[in-house]
């Protein structure tokens, strides 16, 4: 059986909805330095062009079972997410993350997570490009089933 603690922060009245959610696969809590699948916590933000917050902090437990059956778990974790930055993930973790609208944001051992979401930021009031961009008209645009949304996800190119 999986342990984990998972610590969710409820926005304050005046917040409002963020339009991008993000995680991030760290231990530390600071920077990324994570691989998706065997990470030992998840920051998940709320960011727009002018702040962000954190909206749940969860840590794995140590002895969890392996890899392709934690996936699913970890990936549910990650639900109304835009991307998960990490060092590494599977290519069966790519897949699935895709499946659900999240894409795997591949950034070098140690990146500040603070750093990183100025820089969400910065795209945020300028002309966002690629994942973020394609997420934000998904937000905007929702497809109308599963299989335009799955669709509209294979013809991204990775």
């Amino acid at each position: 059986m999986t342990t984990e603690r998972k610590l969710h922060i409820e926005p304050q009245p005046q917040d409002g909805e963020f339009p991008l959610k993000v995680a991030f696969a760290t231990a530390n809590r600071r920077q990324v330095e994570q691989h998706f699948g065997s990470a030992r916590g998840m920051l998940i933000y709320g960011v727009d062009s002018r702040e962000w917050r954190i909206l749940a902090a969860i840590e794995y437990a140590e002895a969890e079972p392996k890899a392709h059956d934690r996936l699913p778990a970890r990936i549910n974790d990650l639900a109304g997410c835009a991307a998960v930055f990490c060092n590494a993930c599977g290519a069966s973790a790519i897949r699935q993350l895709l499946e659900r609208g999240i894409h795997p944001v591949k950034v070098d051992e140690g990146a500040d997570i603070h750093t990183l979401l100025l820089e969400l930021q910065q795209e945020l009031q300028g002309k966002p490009m690629g994942w973020l961009a394609r997420s934000l008209k998904q937000v905007k645009r929702a497809p109308n089933n599963e299989a335009e949304r799955l669709q509209a996800l294979m013809d991204e190119e990775w």
